[in-house]
C-alpha cells in the first residue's frame, strides 16, 4: 500500500521573480537572466564563490534549491545518501550547447564544455550540500507532475530515500524557470500531501 508523503517546502523561481511557499521574496526588472540570477544570490546572502562560474541552468537549480532548504530543512536528521534529487526539463542542456558551440568558431570553452549535459545542475547542488543519494534528470515536453509524483513516491515507500528535492529546472535564453519542492516523509506544520494534483496547483500558481 502506498505510504503518504508530505511536501515540506516549493520554490519557485520564474518571471523574474523568486517565490518561497507562494510568497514572493524578490523581484528584478532586468530582462538579461545571467543579472538576474546574480542579483538574486546576492539577494539571498550567497556564500559560494563557484555560483559566478555556473552556466544559467545551474545557477537557477542551485539558487532554487538554496531558497527552498533555508529555515525549511534539517540536514543533519538525514544521512547523506539518505537525500535524493530528482529533476527534469524541456530544453535539457540546450541553452550552454548553443553557447558552447559558437565558441567552437575560435576557441571552444572547456568552461562551457563542463556544462554541456543537464544533470551537472544535480552535482552542483550535491557537491554544495554534500547530497549523496538517489538522483535522475528526465527529459519532458512540459512539467510531469503525475511521473515526478510516482517516481519520487517509489524511491521513497521503498526507503530507497527518506527525502527528494524534485521538480523542474528549465533555461532557454532568457527564459528560466526553477520549480523545486521538498519532500519528505514526516508531515510538518506547514507541509501539503504530495500528490499529483497538489504539485500541479503550486506549479501553476506562480507559472500561470
Amino acid at each position: 500500500m502506498p505510504k503518504q508523503n508530505y511536501i515540506s517546502a516549493h520554490c519557485v523561481i520564474t518571471n523574474n521573480t523568486v517565490y518561497k511557499n507562494g510568497q514572493a521574496l524578490f523581484q528584478f526588472t532586468e530582462k538579461d537572466l545571467s543579472s538576474y540570477l546574480i542579483a538574486a544570490y546576492r539577494h539571498f546572502d550567497g556564500q559560494y564563490p563557484k555560483f559566478f562560474k555556473m552556466d544559467n541552468l545551474s545557477r537557477t537549480g542551485w539558487l532554487a534549491c538554496e531558497v527552498l532548504l533555508q529555515d525549511s530543512f534539517d540536514k543533519a536528521a538525514y544521512k547523506p545518501e539518505d537525500i535524493g534529487i530528482v529533476l527534469s526539463n524541456a530544453n535539457s542542456s540546450l541553452d550552454t550547447d548553443i553557447k558552447y558551440f559558437e565558441t567552437t568558431k575560435t576557441m571552444a570553452s572547456p568552461a562551457q564544455f563542463v556544462y554541456t549535459l543537464p544533470n551537472i545542475v544535480i552535482g552542483e547542488i550535491s557537491i554544495r550540500h554534500q547530497f549523496k543519494g538517489e538522483n535522475a534528470f528526465f527529459i519532458f515536453d512540459q512539467f510531469d507532475a503525475a511521473f515526478i509524483q510516482q517516481y519520487v513516491s517509489n524511491l521513497l515507500d521503498n526507503d530507497i530515500l527518506q527525502c527528494c528535492i524534485c521538480g523542474w529546472v528549465d533555461v532557454l535564453d532568457d527564459a528560466c524557470n526553477g520549480s523545486l519542492f521538498l519532500i519528505e516523509r514526516e508531515k510538518s506544520a506547514n507541509s501539503t500531501i504530495f500528490t499529483e494534483e497538489n504539485l500541479n496547483n503550486i506549479y501553476q500558481l506562480q507559472n500561470g
